[in-house]
């Protein structure tokens, strides 16, 4: 049996990771002014650059159910007979309800919400390529992924909540006082919403080391195989800060990743998280 495994851009793994783990990838749309493009194509510093000349945020679109029976049709002649496809949470995105109704339309398509974002998502991805592996059908495939989605611990440190705001996702209040008192929020997904978590404030290298810090301790079952450290723009020296806690923790396998256009769009520069499975590795 041949089991593809599929989900969209906002899984933001590197070409050599998608290569690596053999995940089909669907895009989101994201549009600047006129120009609209998959994600994928318009890089974070064209966004940078054009929230600060314009003041608005790109507009970013879900994959349509036309896009998703496309997607799902061409797996299908290429010989897969059954698809697992991981959505972005439904708790942020009409993506999820819009894969499931097109799913419908062929037999062995399984569709999971991961409940979460960014290389969250990555984190079952690998999961769910590693159970193919291991001969488990599609239907067992789910099964499985769906049994450690509570689980996935993703969450990021923001520089600025201007992002946010202007995606109609912070209020004016909470901007206000995180601008006059300097704050860095965290934010963690939690049941597949973001929610604020701690508070940081000062230079990027002592907070990053400070929320790596803090997530290790609050989520302290990790299943130390796999590990992501995802930001959408920082020098390389606070990606290993940030890599250099995750291996003291005992993480054996630990990405660096770099946030497409639809992450971006709603997170703005210098965010960066650690993303991993807090299950112990029960699987």
């Amino acid at each position: 049996m041949k089991i593809a495994i599929s989900t969209e851009s906002t899984v933001d793994l590197t070409p050599e990771l998608i290569k690596k783990y053999d995940v089909n990838i669907v895009p989101f749309t994201v549009t600047l002014g006129d120009e609209s493009a998959p994600d994928g194509d318009i890089t974070p510093q064209k966004i940078y650059a054009y929230v600060d000349k314009t003041g608005k945020l790109p507009r970013t679109s879900a994959v349509n159910q036309y896009q998703y029976e496309q997607h799902f049709r061409k797996l299908k002649e290429e010989g897969y007979d059954q698809i697992v496809h991981v959505t972005l949470s439904s708790g942020i995105s009409v993506a999820n309800q819009n894969a499931v109704i097109a799913s419908q339309k062929f037999e062995g398509v399984y569709v999971v919400d991961s409940k979460s974002l960014s290389t969250g998502i990555a984190l079952l991805v690998i999961y769910a390529r590693e159970l193919v592996e291991k001969g488990f059908n599609g239907a067992a495939i789910k099964e499985k992924l769906e049994k450690r989605v509570p689980y996935v611990q993703a969450s990021f440190v923001l520089d600025t909540v201007e992002y946010l705001y202007k995606g109609g996702r912070c209020n004016s209040l909470t901007r206000l006082a995180v601008n006059v008192f300097k704050i860095r929020p965290q934010i963690i997904v939690t049941d597949g919403k973001m929610i604020s978590g701690r508070k940081y404030r000062g230079k990027d290298a002592p907070v990053v080391t400070k929320y790596c810090e803090d997530t290790l301790e609050l989520f302290a079952n990790a299943d130390k195989s796999v590990a992501f450290v995802t930001a959408t723009s920082y020098e390389d020296e606070i990606f290993a800060l940030a890599e250099q806690k995750l291996k003291d923790a005992g993480f054996k396998t630990i990405y660096r990743t770099t946030a497409g256009a639809t992450i971006t769009s709603h997170c703005g520069p210098k965010t960066i998280g650690i993303l991993y499975i807090n299950d112990g590795g029960a699987k």
